[in-house]
């Protein structure tokens, strides 16, 4: 019966860090930071700041930002265009925020192609959630 309990304990040990690794913005982090050949403690959320804070020229002659949709505070909520709802991008506002890689790296792939005009690098990603996981509510 020991080899059994033992045997559970590993189980959920792996399936705990497993689900941390993909479900945490430190696996996302992690993920950006081996693709860049570089460690987590490399990013910088100065650098994360400045990319959300910075302005960019749209095609119709206007600025256009991460804070166009998401407010210039990431502790409130933003609107799209079509004027839905975004709830706040800091992550301590919003615990669920940078918690599903697939739905992180969607909305990379789309907003900063939008404000960008091209696919943000690992380490703009990784920049970017180092700072938003340390804004304080």
């Amino acid at each position: 019966m020991g080899s059994l309990k033992g045997t559970v304990l590993v189980g959920l040990i792996v399936w705990a860090l497993m689900g941390w690794a993909a479900g945490e913005p430190e696996g996302q982090l992690q993920g950006w930071a081996r693709a860049m050949g570089m460690s987590v403690s490399a990013f910088s959320a100065a650098r994360g700041e400045a990319l959300y804070r910075q302005e960019n020229g749209n095609a119709q002659g206007g600025a256009i930002g991460c804070f166009s949709c998401h407010t210039k505070d990431p502790r409130q909520p933003g609107r799209t265009r079509a004027g839905k709802t975004i709830e706040p991008m800091a992550s301590a506002v919003t615990p669920t925020r940078f918690t599903d890689p697939a739905k992180t790296e969607k909305w990379f792939s789309r907003n900063c192609q939008d404000v960008l005009g091209r696919a943000c690098t690992p380490e703009e990603k990784g920049d970017f959630v180092t700072w938003l996981t340390r804004v304080k509510p």
